[in-house]
């Protein structure tokens, strides 16, 4: 199966489903997107040839609109990809711990099967966790009740450190002031680079001063 061929065939089998819901294919950038009141929800397509075979792997992943208009601020994110920025994103085998794992393809065959796969979690649990992780209070939940720990829904925890801060600030989380000193001291022990920690107190600065309608 060639790789022009293997895209192909995806995007028909999985197209007609994540229209269903509201999706619209976006090829270019390898993913599904549904526009919500507070930002979108995405379903990205990862895939690469391999020798003989195709590993294809599924994110699933939302934006909030009022927390990438501050987070894109103070990243160092290209200006290009500030609208596609994502709030949270993780694997459909990290958000079922594992037992999906990624999809090693051959043929035809178990592309189809794939995609079948691909339909069925979304079903059960990817859908609903799109529609829910697109709230405030549930992204401030995701990105900071673990504070000491590595956040799975975001790649980059530096990201974590800006955009947990600015959920907490939003939903006036009672542990703002104390999640500024873990994220403080956490991104000083994971980057050296003053660049990125003045970056940070700038961020600070400016939450303190602005009050969501």
């Amino acid at each position: 199966m060639t790789f022009t061929s293997f895209e192909t065939i995806l995007y028909q089998h999985l197209t007609p489903f994540f229209e269903r819901q509201g999706f619209v294919l976006l090829p270019d950038k390898k993913q599904y997107r549904r526009t919500t009141s507070t930002g979108f929800q995405t379903v990205m397509l990862l895939f690469g040839l391999y020798n003989d075979e195709t590993i294809l792997d599924v994110t699933l992943g939302c934006r909030s609109e009022q927390i990438e208009q501050i987070a894109q601020q103070f990243l160092r994110n290209q200006v290009m990809s500030h609208q596609d920025a994502i709030t949270l994103t993780v694997s459909i085998n990290q958000f079922s711990d594992f037992q999906f794992v990624r999809f090693r393809i051959h043929n035809g065959e178990e592309l189809v099967d794939a995609c079948w796969k691909i339909e069925q979690f979304f079903q059960t649990s990817g859908f609903a966790f799109l529609t829910s992780s697109c709230t405030l209070p549930v992204l401030d939940r995701l990105l900071n009740e673990n504070p000491a720990h590595p956040c799975r829904y975001v790649y980059n925890q530096l990201h974590r450190y800006y955009k947990g801060l600015i959920a907490a600030h939003l939903t006036r989380n009672a542990q703002f002031n104390n999640l500024i000193e873990r994220y403080r001291n956490l991104l000083g022990k994971q980057t050296q680079n003053p660049y990125e920690q003045i970056q940070f107190e700038r961020l600070i600065a400016y939450l303190h001063h602005y009050y969501p309608n």
